[in-house]
């Protein structure tokens, strides 16, 4: 299966690395290196996740890594990679 990072990922994960990076430029490395590491498992079993809890939907998924989820959709052959949260009951911009 193929990944795919939608620009809405790319840019929620780019603005928390920047503020990270602000206090641990270190530290901000570290997560975005082990995060990219944890997507690059998906495709080896996409349903190991839980189902997301802000879709209604069983194709739409849930990777939880220290505190942040990484939601992504399962779509053919593909893996749709498209939000990006610190946990919080609705996302928010």
């Amino acid at each position: 299966m193929k990944i795919i990072y939608k620009d809405t990922f790319v840019e929620r994960l780019e603005k928390q690395l920047k503020y990270l990076a602000k206090n641990s430029p270190k530290s901000a490395k570290k997560l975005k290196t082990e995060l990219i590491q944890r997507i690059k498992e998906i495709p080896e079993n996409p349903y190991i996740f839980r189902k997301s809890i802000y879709f209604e939907n069983d194709e739409v998924r849930d990777l939880i890594y220290k505190g942040y989820t990484v939601v992504f959709r399962i779509n053919d052959n593909k893996i749709e990679v498209f939000g990006f949260t610190k946990f919080q009951e609705k996302p928010t911009d």
